[in-house]
């Protein structure tokens, strides 16, 4: 009999499901037929079809959007106002991967222009890179799922998806809206099974393209024992410098840099965390800001009201309250927050001054915490702010367009927000984090072109 894995609410611990685990003989069963399947040409499926696919698929996840919502809010904690977002996200997403398929295009190489390249005519073709191995993440249990499958669809490679274990419910719905929109199930495989199964899978020689979204040391564990040939993605977190000069507008800046700080109770790869604020201004910043944590609503996902859920594990509350205290015991000022709310959540927090080498600093909080900073030199700032081994997203807030281009070019970051959150994020855009905080790019087109492989035909003619 297959071992079962309970899902339970991250909030109040409730049973939501009882699924079975896949074992090692599934998970050979998997790779097998998809390897099969991408190294047959003729089973390939057709532009066409895959792009008829992705629309229905699209079709079927707006019409049970708020069903799905509530799942995900359910099993991963993010508030229901925000998974609905993340599914209309979905939607758009899955719609710009089918629009995205005519632009897997190929360009012309020049020839004829030597004695020996005469006569011929050359020009490059896109291919589905292989199997496809996803290992996906708990904080957006479905977009994220769409982010690593839907590419690979579009682009014609099977792929095998193993979603969190916390939240395996919302990869599983989006693989049985493709199935009811036509794709064969061959192409897309959903396997929830234990992290050993895991590293064995996407470790495999058949597996041609390994994309990962997680922790960093997971990502470049399993980075390591690739096989040769395989290429992949690691999206990891980051800690999301901001820097604040004396000019800002915080009416307008203060608002957005707290739901950057405390979305998703801050489980969000690139959450505000480090605000380098202009000393002239770092005591009403300070204030604002606090008063905007205060208000927000904590508690049951489910509830309309609610603004930040639980954190996804208790283990998690225990580590963010430590690090915490850590800060505070060091000499940092707890401005509010600093608290558990029962076992599952913790308190929007605002902290002081903390010291760099504090954890609070030092690595990604994934929690609802926000660190400020007070700066006289805004050279300084941005040198501290470069003191972590993350480049992902920050952001530069100031009226100044000197001041921005000056900062974005100094700041180590893949992506610089000006006067935004360091969250924003739409699905087309590329995305992706620099140094520890990933490899690669994704966003829809990004990961379809990564998914891909360029071929160079060349034609000899007298005729040419």
């Amino acid at each position: 009999m297959a071992k079962q894995l309970k899902v339970n609410s991250p909030y109040d611990g409730h049973l939501i499901a009882e699924i079975d685990l896949h074992d090692a003989d599934q998970v050979e069963s998997a790779l097998e037929t998809a390897y099969q399947l991408a190294k047959n040409p003729d089973k390939a499926l057709p532009a066409h079809q895959r792009i008829e696919i992705l629309e229905k698929t699209a079709d079927r996840v707006q019409a049970k959007a708020e069903e799905f919502a509530r799942q995900a809010a359910e099993e991963g904690g993010k508030p229901l106002v925000d998974s609905r977002i993340e599914l209309a996200r979905a939607v758009q997403g899955i719609r710009e991967a089918a629009q995205s398929i005519s632009q897997l295009t190929g360009h012309e190489i020049p020839m004829n222009l030597t004695a020996s390249s005469m006569n011929r005519m050359a020009l490059t073709i896109r291919e589905p890179i292989g199997v496809v191995a996803a290992i996906s993440a708990f904080n957006h249990p479905f977009n994220l799922i769409v982010h690593q499958v839907i590419p690979a669809i579009a682009v014609g490679c099977p792929v095998i998806v193993k979603p969190a274990r916390a939240t395996p419910l919302s990869c599983l719905n989006l693989v049985q809206c493709l199935y009811e929109a036509g794709l064969p199930k061959e192409w897309c495989q959903a396997i929830v099974c234990e992290s050993s199964l895991a590293e064995k899978m996407v470790t495999d020689a058949r597996v041609a393209f390994f994309t990962f979204i997680g922790s960093g040391a997971v990502g470049w564990k399993l980075h390591s024992k690739l096989a040769p040939g395989t290429r992949c993605a690691l999206e990891h977190g980051g800690a999301a410098p901001v820097i604040v000069d004396h000019d800002a507008d915080l009416e307008d800046a203060l608002p957005l840099l707290a739901k950057g700080g405390f979305y998703h109770a801050g489980q969000v790869c690139v959450s505000v965390q480090k605000v380098f604020v202009h000393e002239s201004i770092v005591e009403p910043f300070s204030k604002k800001l606090v008063e905007l944590a205060e208000k927000l609503v904590v508690g049951d996902p489910l509830d309309e009201k609610t603004e930040v859920g639980p954190l996804i594990q208790e283990k998690e509350v225990e580590r963010v309250d430590q690090w915490v205290k850590e800060a505070q015991n060091e000499g940092a000022k707890i401005l509010t927050g600093g608290k558990k709310i029962g076992t599952t959540c913790y308190a929007p927090t605002v902290i002081l001054n903390p010291s760099d080498e504090a954890n609070v600093s030092a690595h990604e909080i994934f929690g609802p915490v926000v660190n400020i900073y007070s700066f006289k030199d805004r050279l300084e700032a941005i040198e501290r702010a470069n003191l972590t081994p993350f480049s992902f997203q920050a952001a530069v807030i100031t009226r100044n367009v000197d001041t921005a281009l000056d900062t974005a070019k100094r700041i180590n970051a893949a992506t610089v927000m000006i006067n935004d959150h360091t969250a924003f994020r739409v699905d087309w855009m590329p995305f992706g984090g620099r140094k520890a905080s990933g490899l690669g790019v994704g966003g829809i087109l990004p990961s379809m072109m990564e998914m891909t492989e360029e071929k160079l035909l060349v034609f000899r003619s007298k005729l040419i």
